[in-house]
C-alpha cells in the first residue's frame, strides 16, 4: 500500500484571457499549496474501488488513464467544490501513488501528460513548490515566492460553487489580458504578493473584510467560492478567523512545498 497527503491549493492570482482554439481560456495563474490536505491511500486490487468519497470521478479517471486497478481510500478534509483543488489534488496523488505500484512506472513527462488530460490543475500537484500556470493552466514554471505568512480560509455559508466550466463560460472580461499578465509577472519579480492582480473570475466582499482585519492580500481562490487572506502575524490571523467564524467554515493554514 502507498499513502500520502493530497494538499489543497490557493490561486494567489488568476488572470484570464481570450478563448483558445481548444475552447479553453488562456490564463496566467500563481498556484501555491497549503497544508490543509486530504489523505489518499492506494493498493493494488482486482477492480477499481473508491472508498471514503465514492462520488469522486477524477481519481477513477486517474487510475483508468494509468491502466491500473486499485483500491483507493480518500479521507476528505478539503471542502468539495470550494476552488481549493481538492479533487485535482486527490487525482494527482492517486496517479503518483498508483504509478509507484507499477513494476515499470511511467516517466515523469508521461505522468504529467496523463495528469493534464484529467484537468488543468492536476499537473500542478505533481510538481514541487509554487508554480506559475500558463496556457490553459497546465503549462507550469517554478517560481520563488515568500512563504512566511499564515492563510485564513473562509468558505461562505450557503454559497454553492457553479461548475468551473460554467464560470469560465460566463467570463467575458478578457480585454487587457496582456497588461494584467504583465502586472502579475512584475509582482512576482519584486516578490510582492500584495501587488498581484485580483482574480478575474470571481470576487467576494469577504476579501475586503479580510483586508480590513489585517491581511496583506485577500482574494477568491480559483472559481471560488472559498476566500483566503494572507497574514504576516499568527495572532492577527487567528483574530480574523474568529471574527469571520459566523460567516462560514474557516481554517488556518500555511504554505506547503509538496504533498
Amino acid at each position: 500500500m502507498k499513502e500520502a497527503p493530497a494538499p489543497a491549493k490557493i490561486n494567489l492570482a488568476l488572470v484570464v484571457g481570450e478563448l483558445r482554439p481548444d475552447g479553453k481560456h488562456e490564463v496566467a495563474t500563481v498556484l501555491q499549496r497549503i497544508d490543509l490536505a486530504d489523505r489518499i491511500s492506494v493498493e493494488r486490487a482486482d477492480a477499481v474501488e473508491i472508498h471514503g468519497f465514492p462520488e469522486d470521478t477524477l481519481v477513477r479517471g486517474a487510475l483508468g488513464a494509468l491502466g491500473v486497478t486499485a483500491r483507493v481510500e480518500i479521507e476528505k478534509r478539503i471542502p468539495v467544490g470550494a476552488g481549493l483543488g481538492g479533487g485535482s489534488s486527490d487525482a494527482a496523488t492517486a496517479l503518483r501513488l498508483a504509478n509507484e505500484l507499477l513494476r515499470e512506472p511511467v516517466a515523469a513527462g508521461q505522468l504529467h501528460e496523463l495528469a493534464a488530460g484529467l484537468g488543468a490543475d492536476v499537473p500542478f500537484f505533481l510538481a514541487e513548490g509554487p508554480q506559475v500556470g500558463t496556457g490553459d493552466g497546465s503549462e507550469l514554471s517554478p517560481v520563488s515566492l515568500p512563504s512566511d505568512y499564515v492563510v485564513v480560509l473562509v468558505l461562505p455559508a450557503g454559497e454553492l460553487k457553479s461548475s468551473t466550466a460554467s464560470v469560465y463560460a460566463a467570463f467575458s472580461g478578457h480585454d487587457g489580458f496582456a497588461e494584467r499578465r504583465a502586472a502579475l509577472y512584475e509582482a512576482l519579480e519584486e516578490g510582492e504578493l500584495a501587488s498581484l492582480p485580483p482574480n478575474d473570475l470571481a470576487s467576494s466582499p469577504l476579501a475586503e473584510e479580510l483586508l480590513d482585519l489585517g491581511a496583506f492580500r485577500a482574494d477568491v481562490s480559483g472559481a471560488g467560492p472559498a476566500v483566503y487572506g494572507l497574514f504576516t502575524e499568527q495572532g492577527r490571523a487567528e483574530a480574523a478567523r474568529n471574527a469571520l467564524a459566523s460567516r462560514g467554515q474557516t481554517w488556518l493554514a500555511k504554505p506547503a512545498w509538496y504533498g
